[in-house]
């Protein structure tokens, strides 16, 4: 999973037992060597399926990291590039890989933008944001949009209980549990608190409108639903 460049054992178990601020700080230099960066494959997919629905002419990276979705944004034409992190090790190593693009170190659940973007895209982020938290990050998003500006994200069909992935993902959020209530400061990570049909719900609730569209370069389960698919929540443009 790690390659030779990637963090030791060490590094990431102080990593664990930072804050998620100081645990990004710590892994930035070293983070696009880990399993934890966005595969290409998925900003590839999410690229293409927004590539009919722009033009887009300003793009915001939510929580960008080391700004892997800041290319997607630049594929897709938009002129002016933003991402926003908390963490000011990942947006050094963001602005050295594109340095043409603004970069702002602020709260994802205070954005400091109104009305100033086409397109929002995010990879990979969410699960720092606890279920009471989603609301005040969508409304964020929405008020940082312009009218008719759509916010695009990814959404993996959740693995079923016969999966090597759903025990994963079950015994991850359970060490993380009990990581925080015996450790402080706590590192907000979890795999299992983005459902689909509450994460819907809480982006109409601030006005989104939502649509999904399969993303097919991921293929079908046997049940013939998509793996993979791009939710699409646009702020209307009345």
């Amino acid at each position: 999973m790690f390659t030779s460049k990637g963090p030791t054992l060490r590094e990431l178990t102080v990593q664990a037992l930072s804050s998620v601020e100081r645990g990004y700080d710590l892994l930035a230099p070293k983070f696009d060597h880990t399993p934890f960066r966005t595969p290409d494959r998925f900003l590839d997919a999410t690229a293409a399926a927004l590539r009919a629905r722009g033009p887009f002419g300003a793009g915001l990276d939510l929580c960008c990291g080391t700004g892997a979705g800041l290319g997607v944004l630049r594929e897709l034409g938009a002129e002016r590039v933003t991402g926003v992190d908390l963490s000011a090790g990942m947006l050094a190593e963001a602005r050295a890989a594109h340095p043409a693009a603004e970069l702002v170190r602020a709260d994802a659940l205070a954005l400091p933008f109104r009305g100033a973007f086409d397109l929002a895209v995010s990879f990979g982020a969410f699960g720092h944001f606890l279920p009471e938290q989603r609301p005040r990050l969508f409304a964020g998003v929405y008020r940082a949009l312009r009218p008719g500006g759509l916010f695009a994200f990814p959404v993996g069909a959740p693995p079923g209980p016969a999966t090597p992935a759903y025990w994963a993902a079950l015994g991850f959020d359970g060490a993380m549990r009990v990581r925080n209530a015996l450790w402080r400061p706590p590192f907000v990570m979890y795999y299992r608190t983005w459902p689909l049909g509450p994460v819907r719900a809480d982006l109409e609730a601030v006005g989104f409108e939502v649509s999904l569209t399969p993303l097919e370069a991921f293929g079908r389960r046997a049940d013939n639903t998509p793996r993979c698919r791009l939710l699409l929540a646009r702020r209307p443009a009345a």
